[in-house]
């Protein structure tokens, strides 16, 4: 963590007296590799492809070799699979669903949680999460699973099911329809991709803020200014530890949102 402050207080650091404030252009980072191609790559997609090949190595280690008496990797292999197929696959969907859609939640929460981790890494402190492409392309595969899972169950009701629910008097159907077709099938996919997307960037930028603070108030004024710079510093590890439940939280609760989702579809009404 104090590598963390460190990082973030040299990135921080300006050769002028001015306090410079994190910005929304922290997402928008210049290329590294491939610059004004489409292959171009930037600091984020670095942080993306890190979490995704350290992801990999951890489950190919963790399952490689097997044992009946685990071992202490393998333990932290099995509580992690085990916690998104009980608590999120079985309880909401039961066994049989569960089991059919266990893989996809469980690549999302992880590399979900991997990618939102990358925000809090020294010398990467950038979420992987933090650019509109990855939320958006994880809410698009839920929303083609509920999709499907809907589809599956009933397919000639499925559609009409979503839109029209039982019980409502037909002259209502003319607003009804309308409304849950957007809260449905336009606003699920929407709420999931800007959940995600803005928890990642607020944490980045308050990181980003109380870590140039400190640079600002002790590096730059000085004298009894670094009262205030110890202060800034000790919010910015609280923050870092915070920071560490928000990737789980979100990781959860964009997973659980997505069984919720195939649980409504295969529901006996649909």
């Amino acid at each position: 963590m104090i590598t963390q402050a460190a990082t973030l207080i040299a990135t921080a650091t300006s050769t002028d007296d001015e306090f410079h404030p994190p910005s929304i252009t922290d997402f928008f980072p210049p290329a590294i590799f491939f610059e004004g191609t489409a292959f171009e790559i930037t600091r984020i997609n670095l942080a993306q492809f890190l979490a995704t090949v350290v992801l990999i190595v951890v489950f190919l280690i963790g399952t490689r070799r097997m044992k009946i008496v685990p071992g202490r990797f393998q333990n932290i292999i099995e509580m992690g699979l085990d916690f998104v197929r009980v608590n999120i696959a079985e309880d909401l969907l039961g066994k049989k669903d569960g089991q059919r859609f266990l893989p996809i939640l469980t690549t999302m929460f992880f590399m979900i949680l991997f990618m939102n981790l990358t925000g809090v890494i020294p010398g990467i402190n950038i979420a992987g999460t933090s650019v509109i492409a990855v939320p958006l392309l994880l809410a698009v595969v839920s929303y083609v699973t509920f999709i499907y899972a809907g589809i599956k169950k009933n397919p000639g009701n499925f559609f009409k099911n979503s839109l029209m629910p039982s019980g409502v008097p037909w002259p209502l159907y003319v607003i009804i329809i309308p409304l849950e077709f957007l809260s449905t099938f336009i606003i699920r996919p929407v709420t999931l991709t800007l959940r995600l997307l803005m928890n990642m960037i607020v944490g980045h930028l308050m990181l980003v803020l109380f870590f140039s603070a400190t640079q600002y108030f002790v590096f730059t004024l000085g004298g009894l200014w670094t009262v205030l710079g110890a202060g800034t510093l000790a919010f910015g590890f609280v923050f870092t530890l915070f920071e560490l439940l928000v990737a789980f939280l979100q990781a959860y609760v964009f997973t659980i949102l997505t069984a919720v989702y195939i649980q409504l579809a295969v529901a006996e009404e649909h």
